[in-house]
């Protein structure tokens, strides 16, 4: 090296291998990183291909007729039979047996809608002019009530004084 340089070689020489060491990595960092992102698409594009086998089986499994090996009616009330004398059936018949889970689902949705009905009705039944028509038919109740109490007290009265009148006439 000359020293007509007006940079020290070493200088120059040390700014070189920091760039390709920097160069360097920056080149593994992307192979690092095209490697995971290559293993998690593999590994999405899999539970894809799972779960379209999942869905057709539950298709296919939805598509079958279902069928019905026992085919025995119940009754529950004697309505509709000829004879209400005629002896019930045979109680040890199975009762028809419903899968868990739609069991579940049947007992989930009842105490949904009850549940929304007396949501509804509470709603309906606190509301203000609800309230207030309520009030005014208690009003006029207890007002009614009254004048049939003294009606009542009135006509007690004069069959009372009537009889008084007999027995002094008697």
């Amino acid at each position: 090296m000359s020293e007509d340089w007006s940079v020290p070689g070493w200088a120059v020489l040390a700014t070189l291998v920091a760039l390709l060491l920097l160069v360097v990595l920056l080149v593994v960092a992307l192979v690092r990183s095209r490697t995971r992102t290559t293993a998690a698409l593999e590994a999405a594009r899999a539970d894809a291909v799972a779960l379209a086998a999942q869905v057709d089986a539950i298709e296919r499994r939805l598509a079958e007729p279902v069928v019905r090996t026992d085919e025995t009616e119940y009754v529950v009330t004697m309505l509709g039979r000829d004879d209400p004398d005629a002896p019930d059936v045979d109680e040890r018949t199975p009762a028809p047996v419903v899968p868990a889970p739609l069991f579940a689902d049947l007992v989930l949705r009842e105490g949904v809608v009850q549940a929304a009905s007396l949501a509804a009705g509470l709603r309906r039944a606190l509301a203000p002019e609800m309230r207030h028509r309520i009030r005014l038919e208690m009003r006029r109740e207890v007002k009614r009530a009254r004048k049939q109490r003294r009606a009542d007290l009135r006509q007690a009265k004069r069959e009372f004084e009537a009889r008084q009148r007999g027995d002094v006439a008697a």
